[in-house]
């Protein structure tokens, strides 16, 4: 069965690179282009990990985290921010509310791919635990 990644980015030419790049390793993408698709698409069809842009339309990453690990129901569920922000208040903010990755824009491919394959990985290791 392919994992399902939700991928929640407000820029269709990097969601379509982010699409590319993921799916040549195997895995199943939806992609939203807001925080309140991203959660909808969560709480529709919970996926095995969420990329999660902080800039975008509605509502940012940052709330959609906060609700995301608040809510007993997808507070285990792996999310990676593919941001911009590279600021040091951010990247805090981000890893102190419960990310499992971090990366600031623009980002290698490879990169993208090791933070995914990772993350994947330990979420099956602590699912088998």
């Amino acid at each position: 069965m392919l994992q399902r990644v939700l991928l929640a980015e407000d820029e269709p030419g990097l969601a379509r690179t982010i699409e590319i790049t993921l799916r040549r390793e195997g895995l199943e993408l939806t992609w939203v282009r807001d925080g309140v698709e991203a959660l909808a698409a969560v709480a529709a069809n919970p996926p095995a990990l969420i990329l999660l842009d902080v800039g975008m339309p509605r509502l940012d990453g940052f709330e959609v985290l906060r609700r995301l690990k608040t809510d007993p129901e997808t507070a285990e569920i792996p999310v990676i921010m593919l941001t911009g922000r590279s600021e040091e208040d951010a990247i805090y903010r981000a890893w102190t509310e419960g990310v499992e990755g971090y990366l600031t824009k623009p980002f290698d491919p490879r990169d993208l791919r090791e933070i995914v394959e990772r993350s994947l990985a330990a979420d099956e290791a602590w699912e088998a635990e």
